[in-house]
This record gives C-alpha cells, structure tokens and sequence, in this order.
C-alpha cells in the first residue's frame, strides 16, 4: 500500500483507548456493594434487559449480577444515543445519559441510595487505558499531531483523560456539535479544528461504524483491534488494519 498522507491522527477514546466495561465493571460492583457482582436480582434486570430489547445475558452464576447490570447499562445508551440521531428527542450530552443509565441500573439491582447512583454514573469517567494506550498516543504524538474525537460530553471528556493519562494536541466533544457518532458534524469538529482537508486526517477507532461514518465524509481510516468494540465487516474497505497502537505506529512508519 502506498504511504498514507496524512497531517494529523484522529483517535476515538470509548474502546479504543480506553477499557469502557472495565471501568463500568468496577462501578456496579460498588453499587451493589458485592466484588463478586451476584447480588443483583437476576429477575428484575432479566425484566429491563426484556424492556430494552435486548439479548439475554449469559446463564452464567458469575455473570448474573455484574455482566447482567453492564449489558443493560451499554443496551440504555445504544438505544438513547440511536434515538437522538433519529430525531426522536433532543440531543442530551453523555454525562446526562450517563445518569439515566445509573439510575436504570440501580433500579434493577434494587439500590436506591442516590449517592451510589452518582457515583455509578461517575464511574464512566474513571476508565483504565488499554495497556498500550498512553505510549503508543507518546509514540504517535510525536509525529502528528493528535486529536481526541469522543462522544463523551466536554466535562466527561476532561475527567477521562485526567485519569487515563491521555494526551493530546487537541480534545473534541461530540457536544460541540450537539450529536453522537457516526452523525457527520462530529467528525467535521476534527475537519474544522485541524484546518486539513478530510483526506489528510486519518481516523483510528476499534468500532467499524465509528470508521465507516468517518470514511462518509472522506476521513482515512484505521481499525485497531481491541478485546470491546465493532470488529470490521468483510465488506469494509479501511486504510489500515492494526492490532494495537506499536502495530499503527509501525504502519505509519513511526519510529
């Protein structure tokens, strides 16, 4: 493949940089104050996984508390963030549906203690970096430039990068355009903030829809494999395929 001309990385941080179920993990296992996640009703969050329409959780002993909580939690932003594209209401930033999902969880594991449930919803801000997040960004960084893209709300957004230790050149919202990927005006934030033609920007993300509405407006695109996230379709045609962040930089002929 002939080198990329590219002038700046634009990177996706829920999943790609950071482990989102670890971190959300970890705030339920606190609401529901058991480290083994199994004190959930199992019949109560089964009845608002019903609700949602979503899949059943696994059978599991282990999975029936926590992994249970999680997938209702993910199936509550899916589906909000999916209505707010659709027009169906009006756009709310994440930290704002972060709470809705806490308190649907909460509700499902029978806790009603509200600072528990503010502390559930925080726990979406405190997400651990993959482990070779916070060198492959050093190593990257220093040669283009970088650009954080998220559709974390600017507050959420800050807090996430305080305490994975991302660093960036620049930080977008998906609030400054009142939308959520994969709406084209949140990738036009990359566009407009980096002065460069879609063409010269090069989107990196472990979610397949994040890269293809990326590639609708013309951005390159690079798929990074992650153990969470969008595996590509067979028919997706991205720039680059790589399975971790030393592996992008190799492509990108970053020593």
């Amino acid at each position: 493949m002939a080198e990329l001309k590219i002038d700046a990385v634009v990177f996706d941080v829920l999943g790609t940089l950071v482990d989102e179920p670890a971190g959300l993990r970890t705030g339920i296992r606190a609401l529901v104050d058991d480290p083994a996640g199994l004190r959930a009703d199992v019949r109560a969050v089964d009845s608002s996984l019903d609700a949602i329409d979503a899949p059943d959780a696994p059978d599991a002993p282990e999975a029936a508390g926590t992994e249970r909580l999680l997938l209702l939690w993910q199936r509550h932003i899916e589906r909000e963030q999916r209505r707010v594209l659709d027009g169906d209401r009006p756009y709310l930033p994440s930290d704002l549906l972060d709470q809705e999902a806490a308190g649907v969880v909460a509700e499902a594991a029978g806790v009603e203690d509200p600072a528990a449930v503010e502390a559930l919803a925080r726990s979406a801000r405190r997400l651990p970096p993959w482990p070779d997040t916070v060198a492959g960004l050093a190593r990257i960084g220093g040669r283009f430039p970088l650009i954080g893209l998220s559709n974390a709300s600017r507050t959420a957004l800050l807090e996430l990068n305080v305490h994975a230790g991302l660093r960036w050149h620049q930080a977008l919202s998906a609030e400054d355009a009142r939308a959520y990927k994969p709406d084209p005006a949140v990738y036009r934030l990359a566009v407009t903030g980096s002065g460069a033609p879609p063409e010269r920007l090069l989107m990196v993300a472990a979610h397949a829809w994040d890269l293809r509405g990326a590639q609708a407006l013309g951005l390159r695109t690079a798929y990074v494999a992650r153990p969470v996230g969008d595996p590509p379709a067979s028919s997706d045609r991205f720039d680059l395929y790589a399975e971790g962040l030393a592996d992008l930089a190799e492509q990108l002929g970053v020593s």
